[in-house]
């Protein structure tokens, strides 16, 4: 007596067969698969269902990577730009002129300033703030009302990126504010603030020699 089949048996025979309906055309038609409520659909309507998806998922993620390239690519000719700029400035005044207008120009700051401040006035800035501002502290997120009046003359400033840097004399500030409390968030990425903080200290002090 043969032995009866059950879908296990079917199941793993077409694992292992998986070209059994390439030479079974009018089979495919014929079979229909319950897959959601509006009722049944053919295999054939699955696979084209399913390779739509993953095309579609696929174009997402070229979109995602294409879109963010082409944003690395203009930060990193801004960059560029910028740091040409300060290079060719001869005084604070005008580095401080050129930072301040690249970041409302280009990525519409609310409030941009860059400071120098002696050591008893960074002293001063921590202890009000409660803040660390040690060389190279970069804080980043929205901050308290008292916190933002430390920093900011404007009190609509709702949230901040606060980059401290050590000079031949002193120290910098970098300040940039947004009125928009979720425009900078604790979580975000330095890296880019790092590298202007970087080139602002170096292009100093090439003035101070």
């Amino acid at each position: 007596m043969a032995k009866k089949l059950d879908a296990k048996d079917v199941e793993l025979y077409l694992l292992e067969n998986t070209d059994f309906f390439v030479s079974r055309e009018s089979l495919v038609s014929e079979l229909s698969f319950k897959h959601d409520a509006e009722g049944a659909s053919s295999l054939l309507e699955m696979q084209v269902r399913k390779l739509r998806d993953e095309q579609s998922r696929l174009m997402d993620m070229l979109t995602g990577f294409v879109s963010t390239g082409k944003e690395n690519e203009e930060l990193f000719f801004k960059s560029k730009n910028l740091t040409l700029s300060l290079i060719s400035s001869n005084k604070f005044d005008e580095v401080k002129k050129t930072v301040e207008h690249f970041f409302q120009e280009n990525f519409e700051v609310d409030s941009c300033i860059l400071e120098t401040l002696s050591d008893a006035e960074l002293q001063k800035l921590e202890k009000i703030t409660g803040l660390d501002m040690n060389k190279d502290a970069i804080h980043m997120g929205p901050l308290s009302k008292e916190k933002m009046a430390a920093f900011f003359s404007n009190d609509a400033i709702k949230s901040a990126v606060i980059s401290v840097m050590k000079l031949e004399k002193g120290f910098g500030l970098l300040k940039v504010g947004s009125i928009e409390a979720t425009k900078y968030l604790g979580d975000g990425d330095t890296t880019f603030i790092e590298y202007i903080r970087d080139v602002i200290v170096r292009v100093l002090e090439s003035k101070e020699a």
